[in-house]
């Protein structure tokens, strides 16, 4: 009889670790991320023309998700990143 295979628990359990506007910032953050051997997936969302109000003008969003295991290693990743890079990042607290 042959046995069903499991997944582990958290499989496709990712979570949102910042939002970005500015191009360099997210550049940078994924930069030390690959440096520190951490997996995230970056996504760029287009916002509607009308929409751009609630979201000062800009017509992208950045938005950098990781392993819900890898979210603290990220976290101390993100600490020694550049103060200039750093204030553009919308952080999620987890």
């Amino acid at each position: 009889m042959k046995r069903k295979l499991k997944t582990g628990r958290n499989i496709d359990r990712d979570v949102v670790l910042c939002k970005t506007y500015n191009f360099h910032a997210g550049r940078s953050l994924c930069r030390c991320l690959i440096e520190a051997s951490i997996p995230f997936k970056k996504e760029i969302r287009h916002i509607p023309f009308f929409m751009r109000e609630s979201h000062n003008g800009n017509d992208e969003i950045c938005i950098i998700s990781i392993n819900r295991n890898q979210y603290h290693n990220a976290r101390r990743t993100l600490d020694g990143l550049d103060r200039k890079y750093k204030d553009r990042l919308l952080i999620n607290p987890l």
